[in-house]
């Protein structure tokens, strides 16, 4: 599928267990694969428990999606950093890599990477963000701590935010960022919450924004997969 602009999808795949529950981890990489997306941040990515092994096979995903892992140095074989991973397509020069804990009850974490595509740099977050919201405000202070590095970088911080509410819990980022979901995500049988969001900053123009509802999407995961497109200042003046 052809499409404008860089497109970056985001699934909390839970394992790759659906709501038959059924561990497919061949479905998961179909519905990655329906996606047609040039950069993928998944959750859950790992399984919880040490060793944290991870849920996709490196391997099928190459063959079946095209995408390739972001590599992290964490010493594990997990795809991601507290189940948070991202994969590109194998044209996009990853140029920076990151990975961090986030604050709160519950272990959470980050990863960045910082990719050259089209001429154009762009720095992508994958998060899942903690449930509850004293944790969430706690994870994003340090995200913002993260990003406030003196790069000017177009940044889209992409994930799970767990937030249910669409008019207050993620104001830290709103100085910064533009806050966009994709419409109900949770639960995939019956959508409810917009938990899978993106925020965007002030570099990167949205366009197409959508959610997959169609196919195996509402028994893949508890989540539904969305994706948006992104165009830079620089390509709108070309």
């Amino acid at each position: 599928m052809k499409h404008d602009g860089l497109r970056i999808a985001s699934y909390n795949i839970r394992k790759a267990v659906g709501t038959d529950r059924k561990r497919d981890p061949d479905r998961i990489l179909r519905i990655i694969s329906e996606l047609s997306a040039d950069v993928v941040a998944l959750q859950e990515a790992d399984r919880r428990l040490p060793p944290r092994r991870p849920a996709l096979d490196r391997k099928a995903l190459r063959e079946r999606t095209g995408l390739m892992p972001v590599e992290f140095e964490h010493g594990r074989d997990s795809l991601g950093w507290h189940g948070n991973a991202i994969l590109v397509r194998p044209d996009i020069k990853v140029l920076d890599r990151a990975h961090f804990d986030l604050p709160g009850l519950e272990p959470r974490g980050a990863v960045s990477a910082v990719l050259e595509t089209g001429g154009s740099l762009i720095r992508v977050i994958g998060v899942h963000l903690g449930l509850l919201r004293q944790s969430r405000r706690a994870q994003l202070s340090q995200l913002s701590e993260f990003l406030n590095d003196g790069s000017d970088i177009a940044t889209v911080i992409v994930g799970d935010f767990n937030e249910r509410s669409l008019s207050v819990g993620l104001g830290r980022l709103r100085p910064d960022f533009t806050i966009f979901d994709a419409g109900p995500t949770f639960h995939s049988r019956r959508p409810t919450f917009a938990l899978d969001r993106f925020a965007c900053s002030q570099h990167l123009k949205p366009g197409i924004v959508g959610a997959m509802t169609t196919g195996e999407a509402a028994l893949g995961s508890d989540h539904l997969p969305v994706f948006a497109e992104f165009s830079t200042a620089t390509d709108e003046a070309k």
